[in-house]
Formats: C-alpha cells, structure tokens, sequence
C-alpha cells in the first residue's frame, strides 16, 4: 500500500529545512518528472500547449515548457498574469528562451493543465470554467500537473474540472485525489520525485492507498485438514431472501468450508449450500442484514449477541439494535444513504447523502473515532475502509459493480474470511480487493454482470 496525505505543505517545508533543498530545486524536479513521462510514453507527439496558472502549479508548467523546448513544439498560455515569485523567475527564464507565449488555446497533440494547484479553495471564475471547459473540448492527451484544474483542496468539485487522462502528482499522493467525484477527472496517477525518493520526501500518515499485492487471498497449504478447518459461516436471510442466497454463494466460492444459510422457510438452495433455522452452534462468522426485512426484533437481538466475528450489511443500519454491538471488533459494510442512517442513530450527524458524498473521509473518521473497534467498509466509487485512526481507500471499484446484488457478494467475500479466521480489518480489505479486481477483469460489456458471474470472477483470482 502507498502512503496518501492530506497536505503536503509540512513535507516541502522538511525538505527545505531538513535536507537543504530549495523552492527551485524541488520545483526543477517536479518538471523533470513531467518531461520524462512525456518523453517516455509520448515522443511520436509533436506540439504540446501548456496552460497555467499565476502561482506555482503554473511556475511547474513554465519550467516544464523549458524542458521539452526544441524537443517538441511547446506553446505556453497563461490564464492570468505571474504572481509567484516561482511563476515570476520561470517566466522570465522560459522568454529568455523564446519559447512561444500565445494569447489563444490551440489544438496540440498534448495538453498539460498547470492552472490551479492542490489548494485551490474556491468556486471558480467565469474565465476559468471556459478556458477548462474550452481545454476539455480538445482532442489530446491530456496531462494535469499535481491535481486536475477544479478539483478542491477537499475534493470537490464545484462546476467543472480539467478531464485528465493522467495526473502526476508532485511529491506523494494527496486524498483530494480520491474523492468519488475526483475519479472521473483524474485518470492514472502518478507520483513525481522531488529531488528524494518517496520513502524519505513522506513521513508518517494514517492514511493509505490499497494496491493489488495488498489482497491476500484463503490459501490451503495444510494438507491435513477437512471442511471444519476452514470455518463456518452463517447467512441470515431474511424476507428478501435472494441477498443471503448471493452471500452464501460468494462465501463458498472464497474458500469457507461449510455455509448454512439461516431461515424459517425452506428454501431451494445450490447442493453445497446448508440450511439451518438458527444459528449453528459451530460457526465461526455471521452476516446479518442482507434483504433482512422485517425479522423478529427478539431474534435478531439474539444473532447478534453470539460471540463470534459479524459481518452487518443492509437494512440493519436502519436500526437501533446495531448501537449495542458497536463496541465489538464488528465489520459495517454500508452504502451512502445506509451510512448517513447509521451517523444519525449514533448521533455523530444528520446530514444528506449528498453532504456525505462531498466528505466522505470527515464522516468515516468521526465514525470511527466514535466507534474504534467497528471496521467501517463505505461502499463508493472508491471504498473507503477505516478502523480506529487508521483508513485505506480502493480505488479499483468501476461501473460495472454498479448492480444489485453486487454488495451481497461483497457481504459474502468479507463474511467468509472472517470465517475463516481472517481479523476483521483484514478481511474487509481483503474481500473489497477481491470484490473489485474480479469487477475490472469481467470482459464482457459493463452493463452485463450479475451476481453469479462477479463470483465466478472472484473464483479465478
């Protein structure tokens, strides 16, 4: 997993403070990572047009353009006058080079956006949106430096935001960068070098990118053992009864080796499915709350007070039963309007899903600071998961897990590594990885996938 800041500010100034290095030198570098990313995947392009800003993500551009000057056809274009004294001293050397200042945007084969930097804190201008607006019209590859032009200091993203195919980021990963709504502008992001390596520019964080090494997947290395070694877990279906059927499914496929679903009806299930009208004195794991419905308050009362690992989804979140079992080392796997249920019954907020969504991060920290033990998977765009002060986000996620039933196999991935022995943070991470690479590897059309084929993906990782 890579490391994610919330600024970086504090890391540029140990630089300067700690290693001797200056401004210039950090900003020279950030530029020479630029130039070997456009050298190395992009020679066969020949006009590149730089727009910037009058700070110092524009000072970056300027640098840029002097590096690549002659190599390729450089155009710059400011979006307004240097105000930096960075912006100042680069402009200055970039006219002593005659590189090309131009007063209109040009088609070019490549396009770097250097217009606003990591803390912008405010609704763009009339001028700004145009110029973004005009840059995103263009056919070109398109580059932003540190952050896509529109993209807050939060995340957010008020009117519109440079559409990048890659963001290369300067120094270390920022969590503006990762939040739902930044994921359709940012693209592939990459992490320029500074003038140090990575693991000495960055300090410590709690913060952390997922990153597919980090999935660690059931293994069967112990020839001696049967079914029972690798757990039990138990579904509680409830009156929509096709959720629990998916989680059980998921979960025999992840490698649990015994699964019963709990039910007071008979139900056709696969063969290798169990059934059970309450809870097995020999499981190892519950999930609870997939399409529960309208269960005895009194028997869900006695589920969740078996003292074994849980795994809560669903309608659950609705309800204030859950309150009394916040205080175990307990796995939440909410979808946004299930979460802010859950912040209002835990009188953390009462807010919308849409102030959810613009702070998703503030929420999960005030619910888990709240609640430590709790492992808390949001489901989004990008997963966040948090447990105590610490909080991992996967961005692997994409549309296509964008179907019913996808978050029931969700429930199943994380309620059959906890079965199987798994700590309760380690199997949401794990599950989650699982649940969203066997997404990104289904090769039919994205609008096609249903439960049993993202479980027959997860089957082949």
């Amino acid at each position: 997993m890579q490391k994610i800041f919330d600024e970086v500010n504090s890391l540029d100034k140990r630089c300067y403070e700690e290693f001797g290095l200056s401004e210039d030198i950090l900003m020279e570098h950030a530029a020479l990572s630029m130039q070997l990313y456009i050298q190395e995947n992009h020679s066969d392009k020949k006009t590149i047009l730089i727009a910037c800003g009058c700070g110092n993500n524009g000072a970056d551009g300027i640098a840029l353009a002097r590096l690549l000057h002659k190599k390729f056809d450089v155009s710059l274009y400011f979006y307004s006058k240097a105000k930096s004294q960075m912006a100042i001293l680069q402009e200055k050397r970039a006219k002593a080079l005659d590189i090309p200042i131009i007063e209109e945007v040009i088609d070019s084969d490549i396009i770097v956006d250097c217009i606003f930097g990591t803390g912008l804190n405010k609704a763009l201008d009339d001028d700004a949106v145009l110029l973004i607006n005009e840059l995103n019209s263009l056919d070109a590859i398109k580059i932003a430096c540190d952050i896509p032009s529109g993209i807050s200091f939060d995340g957010q993203v008020k009117s519109v935001a440079f559409d990048a195919d890659v963001t290369i980021t300067m120094g270390a990963l920022k969590t503006s960068l990762f939040s739902d709504i930044a994921k359709d502008f940012v693209g592939e992001i990459k992490v320029a070098n500074l003038g140090v390596q990575r693991e000495i520019y960055e300090t410590s964080t709690n913060k952390y990118l997922l990153e597919k090494k980090d999935l660690k997947l059931p293994n069967r290395k112990k020839h001696n053992s049967h079914k029972g070694s690798y757990g039990h877990l138990n579904v509680v279906a409830g009156c929509k009864k096709g959720a629990g059927i998916i989680a059980a499914k998921a979960a025999f496929g992840f490698g649990t080796g015994i699964v019963s679903v709990v039910c007071h009806e008979n139900l056709d299930l696969p063969y290798h499915i169990m059934q059970t009208h309450f809870i097995s004195k020999n499981c190892t794991a519950i999930a609870i709350g997939m399409g529960l419905g309208n269960y005895e308050i009194a028997e869900v009362q006695k589920i969740l007070a078996n003292d074994v690992k849980k795994i809560v989804d669903a309608d659950l979140f609705y309800d204030e039963l859950l309150l009394d079992v916040l205080d175990e080392d307990i796995v939440l796997t909410p979808h946004p309007k299930e979460f802010c249920s859950l912040l209002k019954l835990s009188n953390i907020a009462d807010i919308s899903v849409e102030q959810l969504q613009n702070n998703r991060i503030k929420y999960v920290e005030e619910f888990t600071s709240k609640y430590p033990k709790v492992v808390l998977l949001l489901k989004g765009t990008n997963v966040i998961i948090s447990q105590g002060k610490n909080l991992y986000i996967n961005t692997f996620g994409s549309a296509v897990l964008s179907k019913g039933g996808s978050g029931d196999v969700l429930s199943g991935l994380v309620g059959s590594l906890l079965a199987q022995g798994y700590e309760p943070l380690d199997a949401a991470i794990s599950a989650s990885l699982a649940h969203a690479l066997a997404g990104a590897n289904y090769k039919k059309n994205d609008f096609s996938l249903i439960p049993s084929d993202l479980i027959e993906e997860v089957r082949r990782l």
